[in-house]
């Protein structure tokens, strides 16, 4: 059978703004080639992944390498969708196609948004935004990196937006919905909720891929997938959202062990405990479940997976799964301290290969998915190995006091940057000597919202121009602050602060 990309047939290719063809080059590739050289990729080599560079050497991650990683693997997997029998292929195309460099692209353009210093810093940039700023639907990271695409970029064909290929757009919105649109909508439980969206019915969402201004640029991009159900990811969406859970799985415990952060004690008491304890735990009741008991908490994560996904979620598979990360990471990787070695650069080179191969080799595709899956989804046994692989990340890296007196000591830095920033903007005699990228952003930012007002009254609570200059400004300050690696936001926060001597070297271009 002969694969045809029916993104091409639905409309995919088409863009914002007609540019003049190219010939003998594809489409798909000129988006990709924007992505790369946009100063919001280059960004992402000094933006932390999960734990800080800063005295860990050059091998631990950061948001750019991820980047790229997530690449590789979104591209294997739809190499081997392409490759696939003869029904899955048809399947694929009837659900609008899968190209290997759009989801190449999606997987370049999906962290642009990330703000400095790893998902605590996004956690508390919203907070801010939210609280300090004022604006009511925040910031997400997903929400950041559309807009960056859509609006903040810009490329020689257009001032706002890069102008990509409604197929690549498409593909980065792995929350297909804005943070409000939720409150409209019946409670549900959360078996019955898209991944992300929270608590549901009544509440705005937790994630979420675009802003109230960018709400009507996501309908155009998802309108010419019409098969594709509302809250749904389209196929090229749900590949690189794939190949994110594998890279973050998997390439970050190559972090964490070259760091010296994993270690083995602790990790094969956890997976052990709970595989002997058997029934008895389970039979514990959750308010009895002791985090500082060797399988409390594996036996609390597993409950969760059980509670929300229980279209997947199987006791059996999950035990599997322990015992399978137990064997090749615990006994097998990490009763090999990390010494910078040969062998253990071996060990870890090969246990990283082994894995990503297996999991994205472990691929399903669905006509139609539960609520909380995609048409195209790990298999039943992948899928719970990334869950066992993930608790590992959260129970003994990302829940450790030491990286989290750290990341506390960051969040001050974003909250001290969008009260500063914010004042200074409200000061009359002192504005305007305020960064020139700044303010083009507000005046920019204050566009937009006199252009959404003017389409959805109903999103203001306030029709005033000062409200609507308000969110301008505030908008600006999120994209500005955003816009930042960890070392800028650190220097400029200085300066506003009044602690930094190095006034020219640090204030040259932001």
């Amino acid at each position: 059978m002969e694969y045809r990309n029916t993104t091409h047939l639905s409309g995919g290719r088409d863009r914002a703004i007609a540019e003049e063809s190219r010939p003998g080059e594809d489409e798909f590739r000129v988006d990709i080639e924007r992505i790369r050289f946009s100063p919001y990729f280059s960004r992402l080599s000094a933006v932390t992944q999960v734990i800080p560079q800063a005295g860990t050497g050059t091998v631990v991650h950061n948001r750019l390498t991820h980047s790229l990683k997530v690449s590789a693997v979104a591209r294997s997997i739809a190499i081997g969708l392409r490759n696939a029998d003869e029904p899955t292929q048809r399947l694929v195309e009837t659900l609008g196609g899968c190209d290997p460099v759009v989801v190449q692209a999606a997987a370049a353009a999906h962290d642009l948004g990330h703000p400095p210093f790893g998902h605590l810093g996004e956690q508390e940039l919203d907070r801010a935004a939210r609280q300090i700023l004022g604006l009511p639907d925040g910031f997400e990271g997903n929400a950041q990196s559309f807009r960056i695409l859509t609006a903040l970029d810009s490329c020689d064909a257009s001032a706002r937006g890069l102008n990509l290929t409604r197929a690549v757009r498409a593909a980065v919105l792995k929350y297909p919905w804005t943070r409000n649109e939720w409150r409209s909508l019946p409670s549900r439980p959360p078996e019955l909720l898209p991944r992300g969206v929270g608590a549901g019915g009544g509440s705005p969402a937790a994630k979420y891929s675009a802003y109230d201004i960018e709400a009507a640029e996501m309908r155009d991009v998802l309108s010419v997938f019409p098969q594709i159900a509302d809250h749904q990811q389209t196929l090229e969406c749900s590949v690189m959202d794939i190949a994110d859970d594998i890279a973050y799985a998997v390439h970050d415990l190559d972090d964490f062990y070259r760091a010296g952060v994993l270690q083995y004690s602790l990790v094969s008491a956890e997976l052990r405990r709970w595989l002997d304890s058997g029934s008895a735990l389970s039979a514990v009741h959750a308010r009895d479940l002791d985090l500082r008991i060797p399988g409390h908490a594996l036996e609390r994560t597993w409950r969760k997976v059980l509670a929300k996904d229980p279209w997947i979620a199987n006791a059996e598979a999950f035990r599997a799964s322990v015992e399978r990360v137990g064997h090749d990471l615990v006994e097998g990787l990490l009763a090999l301290p990390y010494d910078g070695g040969l062998d253990a650069d071996r060990a870890v080179t090969a246990f990283t290969r082994r894995w990503i191969n297996r999991l994205q080799a472990s691929i399903a595709v669905e006509k139609d998915p539960v609520v909380r899956s995609g048409h195209v989804r790990l298999a039943d046994e992948a899928w719970h190995d990334v869950v066992v692989l993930k608790f590992v990340h959260e129970r003994f890296v990302l829940e450790r006091s030491d990286l989290a007196l750290y990341q506390r000591g960051q969040t001050r830095i974003i909250s001290s940057l969008a009260e500063g920033l914010a004042a200074w903007l409200d000061d009359p005699q002192d504005a305007a000597r305020a960064p020139r990228r700044l303010l083009d952003s507000v005046e920019a930012a204050t566009g937009e919202y006199r252009r959404l007002h003017a389409e959805s009254p109903r999103l203001f609570a306030e029709a005033s121009r000062g409200e609507i200059e308000r969110l301008g400004r505030a908008r600006a300050i999120v994209d500005y602050i955003a816009s930042f690696t960890d070392a800028q936001a650190a220097s400029v926060n200085a300066l506003l602060t009044g602690t930094s001597e190095g006034i020219w070297e640090v204030g040259r271009g932001l």
